[in-house]
């Protein structure tokens, strides 16, 4: 008998660790932790926002485990090169240049730049209007290098700051006249700073995606394919509202299933008809 048992518990004991031993890893993915209300500390400890309810809703749909590391921007796509993310969940615009070195889902929101400025400051209506003006930026962004490519042109001169908060912070300390970065992050700022307001908005066209190395295609196609089920079934929404406090317009891309995989019109995109898989 006692034999016998011990053969039991060596069989449970084998089939437990073919089991670990199956599971797949943590998906590993990062956030700029100040990035409000996308991703920011919480009063609980960890990190809240609207990119790590996404992050942790994808995860949730892929049955995988996942880490979610803080980190400045600027350090995140190097870092998913070097293989330390499997992708990026922080907000990423796809642009044509990064298109050229990684793979994107489509897009989960529209990205528009926006401008903040101290409360009384005089309005900008147009973007020459901050000629000789200091306009602050988060380093690495895509408004850092949007600004640098305009500064001759406009004749704004851009300081780069480590975080987004830095960046706000130095317009309330007269560092700069004014902030650029994606109109989501703007209003939130402004909404929670009385002596800051919306100024000029510039759209863009352009959209969030999550980043992934080139040699993450399979992995691309199953992330999309949880966002696209995000979408139809109001996830996205209902997080859009949550946190920026107002419903997603019709036809924009936190509502809007589209073709292939990516970021159509870029780089990377494959043009594979598919229909999303909804568990």
């Amino acid at each position: 008998m006692r034999r016998h048992a011990f053969a039991g518990a060596a069989a449970v004991l084998l089939l437990a660790a073919a089991s670990a031993s199956a599971e797949e890893p943590p998906l590993r993915t990062a956030v700029d932790g100040t990035f409000a209300p996308h991703a920011m500390p919480s009063l609980s400890g960890g990190y809240e926002g609207f990119n790590i309810d996404l992050a942790n809703e994808i995860a949730k749909r892929l049955h995988r485990r996942i880490t979610i590391d803080a980190a400045q921007y600027s350090g995140l796509l190097p870092a998913l090169q070097a293989g330390t993310y499997d992708f990026i969940a922080a907000p990423t615009t796809v642009t044509k240049e990064r298109a050229e070195n990684l793979l994107f889902t489509e897009g989960y929101l529209n990205t528009d730049f926006q401008f903040l400025i101290k409360k009384g400051a005089p309005k900008v209506d147009k973007l020459e209007d901050l000629k000789g003006k200091i306009v602050s930026v988060n380093k690495g962004s895509a408004y850092d290098s949007w600004a640098r490519e305009l500064e001759t042109k406009i004749g704004w001169k851009v300081e780069s700051f480590g975080t987004q908060s830095d960046a706000v912070q130095a317009v309330l300390a007269g560092r700069a006249d004014a902030n650029v970065a994606g109109n989501t992050v703007i209003a939130w700022a402004v909404k929670n700073n009385p002596q800051l307001e919306l100024s000029y908005l510039h759209s863009t066209g352009l959209v969030w995606g999550a980043a992934f190395r080139k040699d993450s295609a399979e992995l691309r196609k199953a992330v999309e394919n949880a966002v696209e089920c995000m979408k139809l079934d109001g996830t996205i929404a209902r997080m859009h509202e949550k946190w920026f406090g107002v419903k997603p317009a019709p036809g924009s891309a936190a509502v809007t299933v589209f073709p292939g995989y990516g970021v159509p019109g870029m780089a990377g995109y494959d043009p594979t008809e598919h229909t999303p898989q909804c568990n």
